[in-house]
């Protein structure tokens, strides 16, 4: 099947391996993919309108090159590794239950995320604005508090010590 210069609406994916496709413009709305193999995808111009997936494997993909307008996107489950999430409004973004390792955030727009449960092992948060987001339960995060927006951000203790890893500090 061909996935570039298509529509598709409403449309579940399951068990498909995607890997090194394209999704060039091609627009994807109310569509969920579960237990799907989303590596190396080319998403230029790709348009992702309340689009969820549910423990997918989704690796090395630059969602900076989807379409911007109504880009709405959740993840339960995932796996997520070397993705690009940068100078992208990801309002109410939804993460949870995810292995989120080695991810670009910077200039993310990341207001009320809900992160709860995720492990953020190598990823960067800079400029990034991470106001009334949750990081209840996630670990292996490192944010520094003077790049990034931190208004009222839920985070969970003993996990929170990852506020202070730019002061190389040793705590016993």
């Amino acid at each position: 099947m061909n996935f570039e210069n298509t529509e598709f609406e409403s449309k579940t994916f399951e068990n498909i391996d995607f890997s090194n496709n394209s999704f060039k413009n091609s627009t994807f709305t109310g569509c969920s993919f579960r237990y799907c193999n989303l590596s190396n995808l080319n998403l230029e111009n790709t348009k992702l309108q309340d689009v969820s997936f549910d423990n997918c494997k989704v690796l090395g993909l630059d969602f900076a090159k989807c379409n911007k307008f109504l880009l709405t996107f959740s993840f339960i489950d995932c796996y997520i590794s070397n993705c690009i999430f940068s100078d992208l409004s990801l309002v109410n973004q939804v993460a949870t239950n995810c292995q989120i390792l080695d991810c670009d955030f910077v200039n993310t727009n990341l207001s009320k995320a809900d992160f709860n449960n995720s492990k953020f092992a190598g990823s960067i948060f800079k400029n990034s604005d991470l106001s009334f987001a949750s990081f209840k339960g996630c670990s292996s995060y490192s944010i520094d508090p003077d790049n990034n927006i931190l208004k009222k951000t839920k985070f969970s203790v003993p996990e929170v010590i990852g506020l202070l890893d730019r002061f190389d500090i040793v705590l016993d």
